[in-house]
């Protein structure tokens, strides 16, 4: 599905910033690692970063200051099997 895709996307984007560990914590069943607001946007990318915060209204800064705080459980809730979904 999309989402799967898109969650692949953004676990791959975090492994290839070297944040692998953490995207990995939010993926496995064990506690979430938090980030940082500057790790995330290394893991998601300027321009996804970007993208998000002008949907959203706010500016980078703080899309990433929130993100940073919600993404861990987003992850976490969508890989309740600690696997990503098919």
């Amino acid at each position: 599905s999309g989402d799967a895709g898109g969650l692949a996307s953004l676990v791959q984007g975090f492994q290839k910033a070297g944040l692998g560990d953490i995207v990995g914590s939010w993926v496995g069943t064990g506690a979430n690692l938090p980030v940082s607001p500057d790790q995330l946007q290394q893991g998601l990318g300027a321009d996804r970063l970007q993208q998000l915060a002008r949907a959203a209204g706010l500016s980078e800064g703080a899309a990433a200051s929130a993100l940073s705080g919600l993404l861990p459980t987003v992850v976490d809730k969508l890989t309740p099997g600690g696997t990503l979904p098919q």
